[in-house]
């Protein structure tokens, strides 16, 4: 990257509502968001975002689409790339006290274990899309993966739609519970290899660094705790979701995760979140 680039880049995130704009925009990548849904998580004015994207857009390390009659800004991660880059190469040698340990690990060591591998599910309440990719990660994984789930802001209970979709699919749910993302944070709880977000709110919140530095994505479906209608048409959104994150996940492990580098398996991961295949038709 150019001296004259990067110091643009830097001055421009060098502000604190366009920092949080583009940290929050880094947890939805490589996806987009809304300007709306921005604002909202981030108790922004609409005025004060539009002159936030406005000037991320401008130096190139945020870029927008349009879908319809919605536009949706994503992270340039290729900008962002030459953005680190230039920082931890250019500026700092690759010096190994100045790069974070996942850099300066020998080639041979980055694949991934041959071990089970622990993977949380993340939503707000933890009643039904992550209790959902908990069950399908448990029962499809063939003992290859350890699932948990938690929520953002967890609910007292399980939904019982929920409960319904995973009987009526064979999933055992006598040790499965509501619980809240502390529980997986104390210094004893187990260090994840996977951490996916399932609802767009809890990637909208912000998380302190995982232990471990795990592999993250965002694979993100409308809440079916907020459909309306009959009980039988609810019901039929909660099965939706319980479907598009079968196809996910059954997409995600099928991979040969083992051989994988962490740069193809985070590509990998990434893809099946934006996959239109893979996603909620009802979207």
């Amino acid at each position: 990257m150019e001296n004259n680039r990067a110091i643009q880049s830097f001055a421009t995130l060098g502000q604190t509502g366009r920092l949080a704009v583009f940290r929050l925009l880094m947890r939805f990548a490589p996806q987009g968001v809304r300007p709306t849904e921005m604002a909202q998580s981030l108790g922004l004015k609409p005025n004060t975002l539009s002159h936030y994207l406005s000037d991320l857009t401008a130096c190139g390390l945020v870029t927008q689409r349009r879908e319809g009659r919605s536009l949706y800004y994503a992270v340039d991660l290729s900008r962002a790339h030459a953005l680190i880059s230039y920082l931890a190469l250019d500026l700092g040698r690759a010096r190994p006290d100045l790069l974070p340990d996942s850099l300066t690990l020998p080639e041979r060591t980055k694949t991934m274990s041959d071990t089970a591998f622990n993977v949380l599910f993340i939503c707000s309440g933890n009643s039904a899309r992550s209790i959902f990719a908990e069950a399908l990660m448990r029962d499809l994984g063939n003992g290859k993966f350890t699932a948990y789930s938690a929520g953002m802001h967890p609910n007292s209970q399980l939904n019982p739609f929920a409960l319904e979709v995973l009987a009526r699919n064979n999933h055992p749910t006598e040790a499965m519970r509501s619980k809240g993302i502390s529980e997986f944070q104390t210094p004893d709880a187990p260090v994840m290899d996977f951490v996916f977000t399932v609802c767009d709110t809890s990637a909208a919140e912000e998380c302190p660094p995982w232990p471990g530095q795990p592999i993250t994505g965002h694979w993100g479906l409308p809440d079916p705790v907020k459909a309306t209608g009959t009980d039988a048409e609810r019901a039929l959104v909660f099965a939706q979701t319980y479907g598009a994150l079968r196809r996910r996940i059954e997409a995600f492990v099928a991979l040969p995760v083992e051989s994988l580098s962490r740069l193809s398996l985070q590509a990998r991961v990434d893809a099946i979140g934006t996959d239109a295949d893979l996603k909620d038709k009802a979207q």
